[in-house]
């Protein structure tokens, strides 16, 4: 990013800071219950702001003034850490500099030389991003010795823009790509985290404690990754809100892979603002938009209302009768609001399920074995196998490893019948968006994020089939999860769908649905919910 002005720079945080009133304006919790004894275990008050509801451009203008600090900001929140998180069990390490980056960012405050939106915020890592002052395991005991030699290119990013790096979250297990039946925010190294709102459900993966970590208010905002649903669907299973960038934007360069076809690291947060500001550091202002529109900047201060919108609605009632009744009241809000829904279906859905999985085998296989010898422990996928074979702790939860011994065996990427699969889907996955966007004349299109979260369970594993992340998932598009409402006390998300490049146009359309459906409630950290209110 270019260096601004520290009054060009205060200009945009106030700006920004009128998008985000109302959801700092929002009421912390919905009264006193059963689980308020956890809240209240460490404040969430720290300099006069509520940390459930305060934005980065509060922040900022708090510090500007010097009635915050980092250093402040960062104690609360390794405060909250240690008395919350035990419930939870979200956050794998803090980073013993924190403090010291905290205070050289406080320094730069005084000084007026601070460096973006970013200085002094304090931020998670999903563990799977190198870091290369702590370990970086991808959940597995095979990862959990050094540090990587470097940062990855993202964490980079942040310590140049003078982000407070406080830690690293649990994971599901290798992106939960080891097991035909995982359990979701299961890691060797961590064991389970759980969801804040209802402690016996799930947290979805694989940026479990990201999405955990930040609905109970841990870090102001974190880093997940996603190959298919894994930033949108814990962000939405725990409320919060959660961005998976459009394919190129974010450098993967220094992250676990699955697939370079389909993986991006992306920001998660409490608001749209958040995810937009921590957008504009890790990617940049040119790489994500496309041709003509709005910055990223400019979007995010200014974006505008819901009247005249077209929002195409893909309801998707697999996932149940009562997420599908929360999708028509989100709809009548919408419509209220001056935005146009119509109801639409994706075409070649089948099709997209058939080839994606055996596609990202193949990739799997030749990005793994690219990244294992940068580090200790094993040097490739035949290694990695035979680690968990001889390692009872990596199959404390569920035994299986399907997955690396069907990656194993599937064909090179080279292989003339992969490379067709993989353009297929490339060509689908597109059209699927792009065609229904077009024939309707779409800002967006929009479906249920996720359903209610499930009963955690290492013996069943995961009991989701979620197929509303794939479209934007295979094809590189971005799609946004915001809080659209909850099912008893089970938050569920609305994920909203854009063409190549619009991340930038998404965000500004994202900050207006927040704005309207303002649905967002701190956890209770309720020990389980009555049955028959969700799966």
């Amino acid at each position: 990013m270019k260096k601004r002005s520290m009054a060009a720079l205060t200009a945009i945080l106030v700006v920004a800071s009128l998008v985000a009133a109302a959801p700092g304006q929002r009421a912390a919790a919905a009264g006193p219950g059963p689980g308020d004894a956890a809240r209240s275990a460490a404040s969430t008050l720290v300099g006069g702001v509520d940390l459930d509801t305060v934005t980065i451009p509060e922040l900022q203008a708090r510090m500007h003034r010097g009635s915050l600090s980092s250093l402040q900001l960062t104690r609360a929140y390794l405060r909250r850490i240690k008395a919350v998180d035990p419930r939870i069990n979200s956050v794998l390490r803090t980073s013993p500099t924190a403090l010291r980056q905290a205070a050289a960012s406080d320094l730069r405050h005084r000084l007026g030389r601070t460096r973006g939106p970013l200085d002094g915020i304090p931020v998670l890592l999903k563990d799977n991003v190198n870091t290369r002052d702590m370990p970086t395991t991808a959940g597995s005991l095979a990862l959990a010795g050094s540090p990587p030699d470097t940062d990855a290119d993202l964490v980079g990013k942040l310590r140049a823009a003078g982000a407070v790096i406080l830690g690293k979250t649990n994971l599901s297990e290798w992106a939960n790509f080891r097991a035909a039946k995982p359990t979701s925010g299961w890691s060797a190294v961590s064991g389970q985290t759980n969801n804040p709102y209802v402690l016996d459900r799930n947290p979805c993966g694989s940026s479990s404690g990201s999405a955990a970590a930040l609905a109970a208010s841990l870090a102001q905002v974190a880093i997940g990754t996603e190959t298919d649903g894994s930033i949108v669907c814990p962000a939405g299973m725990n409320g919060v809100v959660g961005l998976k960038p459009s394919l190129g934007v974010v450098s993967q360069s220094g992250v676990v892979p699955i697939s370079a076809e389909q993986d991006t690291a992306g920001p998660m947060a409490r608001n749209v603002i958040d995810a937009a500001l921590t957008l504009s550091v890790l990617g940049g202002r040119d790489t994500v938009r496309a041709d003509g529109a709005p910055s990223l900047t400019d979007a995010v201060g200014r974006p505008g209302t819901l009247r005249g919108k077209r929002i195409g609605l893909w309801r998707l009632p697999s996932l149940g009768a009562e997420v599908d009744a929360l999708m028509t009241r989100t709809a009548q809000r919408l419509t209220a609001a001056g935005a146009e829904v119509v109801e639409v279906t994706m075409p070649y859905q089948e099709r997209l399920a058939a080839l994606e999985f055996p596609a990202l085998l193949s990739e799997f296989h030749r990005d793994i074995d690219a990244y294992l010898p940068t580090r200790g422990g094993p040097q490739d996928l035949a290694g990695l196998i035979e680690f968990n074979r001889t390692h009872p702790r990596e199959r404390s939860c569920f035994a299986g490893q399907e997955l690396f011994e069907q990656a194993l065996a599937a064909p090179p990427t080279t292989d003339p019948e992969y490379r067709a699969m993989r353009a297929e889907l490339t060509d689908l996955s597109r059209r699927s968006i792009d065609e229904v966007m077009a024939a309707h004349d779409l800002d967006a299109i929009a479906s249920p994020t996720n359903p209610p979260a499930w009963t955690t369970d290492c013996a069943r594993g995961d009991n989701d089939v979620i197929p509303s992340s794939t479209p934007a998932a295979v094809a590189g598009y971005p799609s946004l999860s915001v809080p659209a409402g909850f099912v008893g006390e089970l938050p569920v998300g609305l994920l909203l769908m854009a063409g190549h490049r619009q991340d930038a146009e998404l965000l500004s359309l994202g900050a207006a649905v927040e704005h309207r459906l303002d649905a967002w409630r701190a956890p209770r950290y309720l020990p389980s919910t009555p049955s028959g209110t969700a799966r």
